[in-house]
């Protein structure tokens, strides 16, 4: 009686093995990337330079920068609008480059894994 569903341990070894390289050396660059774009710092602006936000890779904010025109005590609002704008933008640009360096990485698989 023969087996079903099991290995027959024809053909797929090799296969086999040469996917889980492929799978660590994916996952170890995927590490580096992360690593280094953690370590990178992006900066955006907004108000013509007025506020400038940056940020690392890990979304800490680095620095704010507020220039003194931008400040108004009696325009509040105008500021925390600024404020808000250059950090939604740097949180844009981080997000970017992430996705760019996954594609990246997963541009080569080729879609029958999935």
């Amino acid at each position: 009686m023969a087996k079903r569903g099991g290995f027959n341990g024809m053909g797929m070894p090799g296969n086999m093995n040469n996917l889980m390289k492929q799978a660590q050396k994916m996952q170890q660059k995927m590490q580096e990337n992360q690593r280094a774009l953690e370590e990178k710092i992006f900066e955006a602006s907004a108000g013509g330079g007025a506020v400038t936000v940056k940020m690392s890779g890990k979304r800490e904010i680095t620095a704010l920068e507020i220039s003194p025109d931008a400040v108004d005590p009696d325009d509040v609002e105008t500021l925390q609008d600024l404020i808000t704008a250059a950090f939604n933008e740097v949180m844009k640009k981080i997000d970017e480059e992430s996705a760019q360096q996954l594609g990246s990485l997963t541009g080569g698989l080729g879609g029958g894994l999935f």
